[in-house]
């Protein structure tokens, strides 16, 4: 009988898996249930070149949809799937629809946290964004001279402030911690981006307790702060984080731990049930961690399809990361978590440079901006387990050339 292999989720560890899985098994039956009413499509330039309109739909898309009916694919659009069964070994869609698997791959992703509707999250004009539904209702609201204010000061919250900066939009951006990329970046790094969207013109406020967006027949119109200032705005967008989407997992009494538990061959806790992407957790370094990135979804996702095709597979990645604001390029290779150290090396280009993150004297990560030698060498240096000393990352003059040689 032919083997059936399903996939909740309709984004890039979707596309990567069914494409890595028609290679290995081509006479399996795939089916993809996508609760969007699109093809899995490329996320990052959402907040990019697709906002202002400078990239279509169309391109957005992972594949053409001749590959989908030319490899015999089956794509579900506009599907929910609401349950699993992992001792039948089915998935119930909305419409009540049982599907038999004997493979079966969550990959549902992750949502954008919002604001409380008691703090106006509910307000017309209030948007967060993930989706190409999301960019499609902010787009309009891009016109110059518009008041945008951007809450929350992580990659996605400046990389949509700076391309409404970009046109002509007066831009906001609200921070509640101590500094912007507080999460995510050591403060070198936060300094750097916000000189860079200072010279933009956009108003970055850190430790800003907001504490409610004020609204006019339904629409937000401003903000208010707890020291008593008010913002008179047009339009929000929050970017506070986001959350995995494990509900599925955990009705289904799949073992969760910051998502759907996976081990090292992205297998869960029931052994026919992978999971890969933002939703899926493994250990990483001793520690468990979820890695919202492109690189993380199409790796983990090939290496469930590499699993279910027999073969021994062991997810041991080197995380990448991006981010694109204004004329500068972020490249960040490793993962700072844990980091004891850091120092900073100036970049090849002007306005460049890299900041080097260590761990008990060890190299973790890096952080480039407009610097891709230090991108490269570091990320060399991590993909060959190799050492470099603060000191030698500090020195200009050190050839990091040499040392991954």
């Amino acid at each position: 009988m032919t083997e059936t292999i399903i996939v909740i989720g309709g984004g890039q560890a979707a596309a990567a898996f069914v494409a890595k899985m028609h290679e290995l098994k081509p006479a399996s039956k795939i089916v993809v249930i996508g609760n969007e009413p699109c093809l899995p499509y490329q996320r990052p330039p959402l907040s990019k070149k697709y906002m202002t309109g400078e990239m279509t739909a169309e391109r957005l898309l992972l594949r053409p949809p001749s590959w989908y009916s030319d490899t015999g694919i089956e794509c579900r659009l506009g599907a929910i799937a609401t349950a699993i069964s992992p001792s039948a070994k089915t998935v119930t869609l909305q419409d009540g629809e049982v599907l038999a698997y004997d493979s079966l791959l969550i990959a549902t992703g992750s949502h954008p946290r919002s604001l409380p509707a008691a703090s106006g999250g509910d307000l017309d004009g209030v948007y967060v964004l993930r989706s190409l539904a999301d960019a499609d209702r902010i787009g309009p609201e891009l016109a110059p001279g518009r008041r945008m204010l951007v809450v929350g000061g992580g990659y996605i919250g400046l990389e949509a402030a700076a391309v409404a900066a970009s046109r002509g939009l007066e831009v906001h951006v609200v921070e509640m911690a101590d500094r912007i990329l507080q999460r995510v970046a050591a403060p070198q790094t936060s300094d750097y981006f916000r000189a860079l969207h200072a010279r933009h013109g956009v108003d970055i406020r850190e430790r800003a307790a907001l504490v409610r967006l004020v609204g006019e027949n339904g629409r937000v119109c401003g903000a208010e702060f707890a020291d008593g200032e008010r913002l008179d705005i047009d339009f929000v967008l929050v970017g506070i984080g986001v959350t995995p989407n494990d509900a599925l997992a955990r009705e289904a009494g799949l073992a969760t731990d910051n998502g759907i538990s996976v081990d090292l061959a992205a297998r869960t806790s029931d052994p026919d049930i992978y999971s890969a992407g933002d939703c899926a957790s493994f250990e990483f370094n001793g520690r468990r961690v979820r890695l919202e990135s492109v690189q993380n979804a199409i790796e983990q996702a090939e290496a469930a399809a590499r699993t279910i095709a027999g073969e021994a597979v062991e997810y041991r990645p080197i995380p990448w990361f991006w981010s694109d604001q204004y004329d500068v390029k972020l490249q960040i290779a490793g993962l700072n978590a844990g980091y004891d150290r850091t120092v900073v090396r100036p970049g090849t280009r002007e306005g460049g440079q890299s900041v080097w993150y260590f761990s008990a004297g060890r190299f973790i990560a890096v952080d480039a901006a407009n610097d891709p030698r230090a991108y490269m060498f570091g990320k060399r240096l991590l993909e060959l387990g190799r050492n470099v000393t603060p000191e030698q990352a500090a020195d200009p003059q050190c050839d990091l050339k040499a040392l991954v040689q």
